[in-house]
């Protein structure tokens, strides 16, 4: 660990270098400035590459257990559309029994109701789209407010 106070070991200052699980202090009362923001740069590289690869970590933990959620509704979707069908079916047959019509009848107004289901959904889902933004506002935004932050910084 770095010096609490450096001016009694006759250094200026101290820095402390990690390699792993080692911590390694440098005298950097010798450095010049360009070295020392080579330093930084380096580290502040080092830091970015580790952060990304904890996000992707992260990113594919998540991934998984999503995909695993996904299969499953995939499977109530398919579930429900067995359902649907069968009470379909057995729809139009107690219509055309109860009606007295043929089975051709009681089928075709069966049909009839889902078209009408299928075009009232179809109306409601392409109203909803209309209101979508592809644009990221809030992130436009926040960019903005961190490029001009950064420009104020460096001033």
């Amino acid at each position: 660990m770095a010096d609490p106070y450096p001016s009694e070991r006759g250094a200026v200052s101290m820095s402390e270098q990690t390699a792993g699980d080692v911590t390694v202090e440098r005298d950097v009362t010798q450095a010049s400035v360009g070295e020392l923001i080579g330093e930084v740069a380096a580290d502040m590289s080092t830091l970015m590459r580790k952060e990304l690869e904890l996000a992707k970590a992260e990113m594919k933990v998540e991934a998984q257990k999503a995909g695993k959620g996904v299969g499953m509704l995939g499977g109530a979707g398919y579930a429900g559309h067995m359902v649907a069908l069968f009470l379909s079916l057995a729809l139009a047959w107690a219509l055309s029994d109860l009606l007295d019509f043929s089975w051709g009848w009681g089928f075709f107004l069966v049909a009839l109701l889902w078209g009408i289901v299928g075009a009232v959904l179809y109306s409601k889902g392409r109203a909803q789209m209309k209101k979508v933004n592809p644009k990221p506002e809030q992130t436009v935004e926040t960019l903005k407010e961190d490029v001009q932050w950064a420009k104020n910084r460096t001033r």
